[in-house]
């Protein structure tokens, strides 16, 4: 019986409602965290979430950091119908190594499952794409969901980043355009 390990790069980070056994902070590399997916648990207002995008960057920078959680033998399948349902916009489930700073070169686990959503608009209907800074920032600003206003949920990721002192320039850039965002909206 083996565990298996599943990395999150978003809300996992700070809310992974699944039973675990270990949790290893590191990142993936080849991808980058980018604000390009729709949510379907509430299509009708638009609220987006991270997704990992294929990166031909090797810089720190673009390394998203997150978190690798351990799920025993015995809960993998209670883990994963729930991960199934919650996960469910995203339309791909890769296997990649987990790096750690005191393994920067080799995995420190090799297969971890990340879940992340493509380009692909036959197989992801919700896939918004790249935006303007501004406008995705107005977009999280008005949007809102079951788990409650869309810009929380990004300032709960920067939040959860700066804890694990990793630095993600295009999560900050987002944080602070959806802050001033919010400065002139309180202003009208």
């Amino acid at each position: 019986m083996s565990p298996i390990w599943v990395f999150g790069y978003g809300s996992l980070m700070w809310n992974p409602g699944f039973a675990y056994d270990a949790r290893l902070v590191g990142f993936v590399t080849d991808y980058r965290r980018v604000f390009y997916q729709g949510n379907l648990h509430t299509p009708a207002c638009n609220p987006s979430v991270f997704t990992a995008a294929p990166s031909n960057y090797s810089s720190f920078v673009w390394r998203p950091w997150g978190v690798a959680y351990r799920i025993k033998e015995e809960d993998k399948e209670i883990a994963m119908e729930y991960l199934e349902v919650r996960e469910k916009q995203y339309d791909e489930k890769v296997y990649l190594d987990l790096y750690t700073d005191s393994s920067p070169k080799v995995p420190a686990v090799e297969n971890v499952m990340v879940y992340f959503a493509t380009a692909n608009k036959e197989s992801n209907q919700n896939y918004l794409g790249p935006a303007p800074l501004d406008e995705m920032a107005r977009q999280i600003y008005l949007a809102q969901g079951p788990s409650g206003p869309n810009r929380e949920y990004v300032f709960k990721l920067e939040d959860a980043l700066n804890k694990l002192g990793a630095v993600d320039q295009h999560v900050q850039e987002l944080a602070n355009a959806v802050r001033e965002h919010s400065d002139t909206e309180l202003s009208k």
